[in-house]
């Protein structure tokens, strides 16, 4: 789809920005996004604030040609034009929305809980394994969200937080690339929203472009995987992706696993 000049015009620099070929780049980017500067293996800062109205049309642009579209888009319900859904909060208050004040730190963690923690991941561990997914694909049910537990590090803590808040959000690709604040999330969208609720990234980025994220190899806690058209995750051993969802509200968290050949593997340097 070609974009009309006055909206050219308007873009300026965020055109180049999500110009990137991976999924999520729309070509529609807000001053927010414009201004956010991309990391990549750095500590972020300067999370997006939050904006904008609480109900906003699902995003709706469509790539320019010349940009990868998502092959696993079809599988992941993307949302029909009269579907509506309200606009997300903040990443970097959806990380805090649910975090208790005064959660242990690290430091308290290694020295209090260290033996409780195998028990309790090997005990989430076994509920993932027989938790049995919403009929039509392996999304877990209830509501849509995973227990944050007290026995990882508190950044972690905030990306479950973050991954939670837009965990049953419809899919659009380009959702949540010209600003955080969206009411729709494609694959990409979806992992940056929640790694920014951790503080490990202060822009959207493409799919494409998380495969330079953090250092190479698993994390002990998030390991992202990402190539030129899609990209997921998984936090303390549950699987965070669009595809493979059982409907158009179903829960980005998995049941299982799924085939990681042909992607990237990162994590965050010490997670």
């Amino acid at each position: 789809m070609s974009i009309p000049r006055s909206a050219v015009a308007a873009l300026g620099t965020a055109a180049a920005v999500l110009c990137l070929g991976a999924c999520g780049s729309t070509g529609t980017a807000s001053s927010t996004s414009a201004s956010a500067a991309r990391t990549t293996g750095t500590a972020a800062s300067d999370l997006v604030a939050a904006a904008g109205s609480s109900a906003l049309p699902l995003v709706s642009a469509r790539p320019a040609a010349s940009e990868a579209a998502d092959p696993q888009e079809a599988s992941s319900y993307p949302a029909p034009a009269s579907t509506h859904h309200a606009a997300a909060a903040s990443p970097a208050k959806a990380g805090e929305l649910h975090i208790a004040p005064g959660a242990l730190s690290e430091a308290e963690v290694k020295r209090e809980l260290e033996t409780m923690h195998e028990v309790q991941r090997r005990a989430q561990k076994s509920a993932v394994a027989t938790m049995t997914p919403v009929a039509g694909g392996e999304s877990i049910g209830g509501d849509g969200k995973i227990p944050i537990p007290a026995d990882v590090p508190e950044v972690v803590q905030k990306v479950i937080a973050g991954a939670n808040e837009i965990a049953d959000y419809p899919y659009v690709f380009g959702g949540g690339h010209a600003s955080f604040i969206d009411n729709a999330y494609d694959c990409s969208g979806s992992v940056s929203y929640a790694l920014a609720a951790g503080g490990l990234l202060s822009a959207p980025e493409v799919s494409g472009a998380l495969e330079s994220w953090g250092v190479p190899g698993p994390g002990r806690y998030i390991t992202v995987f990402a190539n030129a058209g899609h990209t997921y995750m998984y936090v303390d051993g549950i699987l965070y992706d669009t595809a493979g969802r059982s409907g158009v509200y179903a829960s980005r968290w998995q049941v299982g696993a799924t085939d990681n050949s042909g992607y990237v593997e990162r994590h965050w340097p010490g997670l």
